[in-house]
């Protein structure tokens, strides 16, 4: 499902107990995985992607006074997250009555959230409205198994010098460094699929490895874990 851009008048976090959330705003495009949430500022347009998710959103009234910042952000997801998350849907929005239960529970969750938010996890990529970039993006993400540089600037009618000077004046990164971040995240968004019974290898290669042991390495680096590790934990 695609909610289409829109945005809110609260603050959200939403938890994903299963599948995969994209979350893209006008600067960035985030990946919410699973046993993750993900933090939307009051205000914050923005546009998801659900695939085959289950997941819970809390919202928190700005009169609350919370320290939201002003982007989107993919919190490191403590099981007290999970467990407050699920507890937390006693009380639908849209109930009438006010309850003193109700708001000390909130006020407790708004608390922790502001400590969550010091500790995000890095999942997103870069966007941009500069044409040439971001039809570098588009090309690169629908062909991350086997895209080079020169393939991709003949795709979209530019050199290479120009294409690496855009790109790192317009995201601040190396073209390289994209596409293995693109290729991390589709990675993890694969793994983290309940449906898919994909192989490592299988997986490594789709998103344009040549090796598990390369695949491996790269992952570690970037998430901490190994993707026999990550999928495990994501799929638990």
């Amino acid at each position: 499902m695609v909610t289409g851009w829109h945005s809110h008048d609260l603050h959200q976090m939403e938890y994903a107990f299963e599948g995969v959330v994209e979350v893209e705003t006008a600067t960035a495009r985030y990946l919410l995985p699973p046993q993750q949430a993900v933090w939307i500022p009051a205000g914050t347009i923005h546009c998801s992607t659900w695939s085959n998710v289950k997941a819970v959103s809390v919202f928190f009234d700005p009169v609350m006074g919370l320290s939201a910042g002003d982007r989107v952000r993919i919190l490191a997801a403590a099981p007290v997250i999970r467990e407050m998350v699920l507890y937390a849907r006693r009380w639908p929005i849209k109930r009438t009555a006010t309850e003193p239960m109700a708001e000390a529970f909130f006020d407790a969750l708004a608390h922790l959230v502001v400590e969550w938010l010091d500790h995000e996890t890095p999942l997103c990529l870069p966007t941009t409205p500069d044409p040439l970039v971001a039809a570098a993006m588009d090309y690169t993400n629908k062909h991350l198994t086997d895209v080079s540089l020169p393939q991709l600037c003949a795709a979209i009618g530019t050199s290479e010098r120009s294409l690496r000077r855009a790109f790192l004046a317009t995201t601040g990164m190396s073209w390289r460094r994209y596409l293995l971040e693109s290729r991390l995240l589709k990675a993890m968004a694969l793994l983290a699929q309940d449906s898919q019974n994909q192989t490592i290898i299988t997986i490594a290669l789709a998103v344009g490895f040549q090796s598990v042991s390369a695949f491996t390495r790269a992952f570690g680096q970037y998430t901490g874990e190994t993707p026999t590790a990550y999928r495990q934990r994501v799929r638990g």
